[in-house]
């Protein structure tokens, strides 16, 4: 028997271990900056699964290892979820984990829970066959990705002082390779005007009016940013208005806008900055990029300014072709090629520290943050053999 037949075979037999270590970790409520308890659950399911090391670093990260060449490959998936929003909507409890009709129910088994369980599978199948003098694998179960996307891979790469060659993101993308995505930033412009009483409004600069003139220029500006063939064109929306005024019987002298921008090829900071410094260049306003620093469950104070950059493969990446090698090895046709709807850690993996990436992840990312959240356990199965296969093949 060949290795990939091997792999395959193990995964199939580890079916039900990986469902039911998935189950156990949705039952953690595991919201951003709360993740304590699941990531002691991922501990203990590392541990048992035969890693060769498993530590909390200070962030509250997981890292599990096998292996200690000079070859590094990691593999990554974020531990914790979003909220449930209103219960109303669901249909099963979010925090059943209950495995039923071939599926894995609850809040995090999509996104993204789901490959965190098929990586610890991963652990055991490759402690099983073995991997290569060489290399040194990292099984990563990383914190505050939803609040922040990448904090975790600064903390990685600049404080635990582990930066892999290569770097599998678990974040779900059907069972297909996925080579990039969008980035994002959020961006704040705050208008100051001048008060007056609200019975002489002339006598006064209403911040509010300035700021609605910005908005109208900044839905024009969505519909002419730049197209990419493969990620495809960039946005931005205001998905914030605030104002203020010294009473309801003022004209307002503050307001400000709150801005999603996603940034496809070539769009950058700068260059979407000075899109939006020509709307206000008449106008007394600042734009400012928001600056995320809070308390991981450690107690540790950690931050970023919230500019996450684009990045994509090129489909002809050696990074790319392994997984395609892989795949085909174990299931002997092609997979299917893509990229992500939303951000991932990939925006500081690659984006900042340009670590090759490759994407492959259980379940169809419809399901993140959407209510009725559910995983096949099939595509647990394929996802655990595919992280060992592709240990494998690199």
């Amino acid at each position: 028997m060949n290795i990939f037949n091997q792999i395959r075979k193990l995964s199939e037999e580890y079916r039900d271990y990986t469902a039911e270590n998935l189950s156990s970790l949705i039952k953690i409520k595991s919201l951003s900056r709360q993740e304590e308890n699941v990531q002691q659950e991922l501990k203990k399911q590392m541990e048992e699964s035969g890693a060769d090391e498993v530590v909390i670093d200070g962030l509250g990260n997981v890292i599990g290892r096998i292996g200690n060449g000079k070859k590094v490959l990691a593999i990554d998936g974020h531990i914790d979820t979003v909220d449930v929003g209103n219960i109303e909507n669901w249909n099963f409890n979010p925090f059943s984990g209950e495995i039923k009709d071939g599926y894995v129910h609850g809040r995090g088994s999509v996104d993204q829970e789901g490959g965190v369980a098929s990586m610890v599978t991963a652990i055991r199948i490759l402690k099983e066959i073995g991997i290569k003098n060489d290399m040194t694998v990292y099984f990563v179960g990383s914190v505050i990705e939803e609040d922040c996307d990448g904090l975790c891979w600064k903390y990685i790469i600049e404080e635990d002082k582990i930066k892999p060659d290569i770097v599998i993101i678990t974040e779900p993308t059907n069972l297909n390779i996925y080579r990039g995505h969008r980035g994002r930033m959020e961006i704040q412009i705050s208008f100051n005007g001048i008060s007056a009483h609200g019975s002489a409004p002339e006598r006064g600069k209403n911040a509010i009016y300035m700021a609605s003139k910005a908005a109208m220029e900044i839905e024009k500006l969505n519909e002419r940013l730049k197209y990419d063939d493969f990620l495809g064109k960039g946005s931005v929306t205001i998905s914030e208005f605030i104002s203020g005024s010294p009473s309801l019987c003022a004209v307002a002298d503050y307001a400000r806008l709150h801005l999603d921008r996603r940034l496809t090829w070539s769009e950058t900071k700068e260059s979407a900055i000075n899109e939006l410094e020509s709307i206000i260049k008449n106008i007394d306003a600042k734009i400012n990029i928001p600056y995320y620093e809070e308390k991981a469950f450690t107690g540790l104070k950690y931050g970023m300014e919230k500019y996450f950059p684009t990045w994509k493969m090129e489909e002809n990446h050696p990074v790319i072709k392994s997984g395609i090698k892989a795949y085909k090895n174990l299931y002997n046709k092609m997979p299917r090629i893509g990229k992500w709807t939303f951000s991932t850690n990939g925006v500081t993996i690659n984006g900042i520290y340009g670590i090759p990436i490759i994407g492959f992840g259980p379940g169809n990312e419809i399901y993140a943050h959407a209510p009725n959240e559910k995983i096949p356990v099939d595509d647990l199965v394929v996802a655990s053999a595919f992280y060992a296969a592709y240990a494998c093949s690199v």
